[in-house]
Parts: C-alpha cells; sequence; structure tokens
C-alpha cells in the first residue's frame, strides 16, 4: 500500500509503487539553536532508495542526519550541490533544474522551481531551491521551502497529493516562506485532491518557550481552516510529526 510518513520539519517519507524516497532529512535533537519538540525519528536508510534534496540551507540539507542513513544513498540535489556533497562523503549525487526528470524505478521525478532565497552559507554553495513531482500512479508534489510563485498553477495538473510548507522554526517567517493563509492560497492554484502541512511544530528556537503552544500548534490548523474557504474540493490531512497516513487503493 502507498503511505507517508510525516517525520518532522521537511522531512517525508514517502512509499509509492515500491519507490521509497525520504525528503530533506532532518533527524536529530538538535540543529544549532533550535531544539526538536518531538521525539528523534528512528529511520533507517537500509531501505530508501533516494533522498530529495530541496535546497542547502541547514536545516533542509543537514549533515549529520545525512549521515544516520546508509551510506550510498542517491541523492537528487539542485545543480550545483554535487561537489559539496561528496566532499563530504556522501553520494551519489543527481543534480538537477527545475524541468528535469530522473527515472527510479520506472517512476519519474521532475524538478520544479521554488520561490526561496539562496542566500549564502558559509562553506556551501549558492544554488536554486527545487520541489519536486513525483509522477508514480500518484502524482505527489513535494514543495520544499517556497513562497508562491508565477508558474505554480502548472505544477499542479492531476495532483494526487501537495506537501506544502505552512510555516517555520521560529516566531517569525522571513522572506521566501508560505504562511497559512499563502499556503492555502497556493492550494487553490494546485487544486490537488489530499494536502498535508510540512515544515511547522517540530523544532523551535531555544529560550522562547512561551511562543511554543501557538506557533507549534496554530499554522496547519489555520492552513486547514483557510483551505476549506479557498480550495474547498481538497481534502486537508494535519499529520503529527512520526505520524503516518495509508493511501487508500486507487
Amino acid at each position: 500500500m502507498d503511505r507517508l510518513t510525516y517525520v518532522g520539519h521537511a522531512t517525508v517519507r514517502l512509499d509509492l509503487d515500491g519507490l521509497r524516497l525520504l525528503t530533506d532529512p532532518l533527524l536529530t535533537p538538535r540543529v544549532g539553536h533550535l531544539a526538536r519538540t518531538s521525539p528523534p525519528p528512528t529511520i533507517s536508510g537500509l531501505d530508501i532508495d533516494a533522498i530529495l534534496i530541496s535546497h542547502l540551507h541547514m536545516d533542509h540539507l543537514h549533515l549529520p542526519s545525512l549521515s544516520r542513513l546508509a551510506a550510498g544513498r542517491l541523492l537528487l540535489a539542485p545543480r550545483g550541490a554535487a561537489g559539496f556533497l561528496t566532499r563530504h562523503g556522501f553520494g551519489p549525487v543527481e543534480e538537477m533544474d527545475a524541468g528535469e526528470v530522473v527515472t527510479l524505478k520506472g517512476i519519474d521525478i521532475e524538478a520544479t522551481p521554488a520561490n526561496h532565497p539562496n542566500r549564502h552559507m558559509p562553506g556551501r554553495p549558492r544554488t536554486r531551491a527545487l520541489g519536486y513531482v513525483i509522477h508514480a500512479r500518484r502524482r505527489v508534489y513535494f514543495a520544499g521551502d517556497t513562497d508562491l510563485f508565477h508558474g505554480m498553477a502548472d505544477i499542479g495538473d492531476r495532483l494526487d497529493v501537495a506537501l506544502l510548507p505552512v510555516w517555520g522554526w521560529g516566531p517569525t517567517l522571513g522572506v521566501g516562506h508560505l504562511d497559512p493563509f499563502r499556503a492555502a492560497q497556493a492550494l487553490q492554484m494546485l487544486q490537488p485532491a489530499l494536502a498535508v502541512p510540512i515544515h511547522w511544530g517540530t523544532y523551535f528556537p531555544l529560550g522562547l518557550r512561551s511562543f511554543l503552544p501557538r506557533l507549534l500548534h496554530r499554522p496547519p490548523r489555520a492552513f486547514a481552516d483557510y483551505a476549506a474557504h479557498l480550495a474547498p474540493a481538497t481534502r486537508v490531512c494535519l499529520l503529527e510529526p512520526g505520524e503516518t497516513l495509508d493511501l487508500p487503493e486507487e
């Protein structure tokens, strides 16, 4: 059976037609000044076919988390990332630009545009952020980290599932992110059958616990409320970090 597991933040495990994918692995109790607010997952890379990397920011390309997965996993990543990854012992790496396709186990994985700043991070190359569409029997869109962008509606051609970011990891959002309302606007353009909010409720800055209840739990629920008005044909499924959704047989 096809299924997806919201591991937390932008990390989702996808099991689609026998292809096993993991997005933007972030698996540790701490990431810099951020602390995980749910139990760290136990994921083995032994049964993962490929890892999808949306961009090179620390909370999406996290080297200690990649080290927890089995060596030799294929990584799909934005063009320009391969040298950095291979220098740190990861690979093989398939670099992609928006519009390019890689086929794994007979399933096409298409890189899509994303609207997210490629700000400089010391020691890391500047690359363009990506999303991905997995063209299995069910078409699944992983948006990565993005804001609204021109052409987003073109991605939504018969999408079955959209994995959309609805917040971040702190009390405010920087540029290049979807908040709950803009994520619902994205849903209105994409028109998938099912939407799962991601990029929320997992990590938060140390010392800001007074903000936790509102900003850890409210964004996906606000997204669902907005979506009910802007995209009523789409079912929103709210998964807590660690929860799995079995997708019924078609």
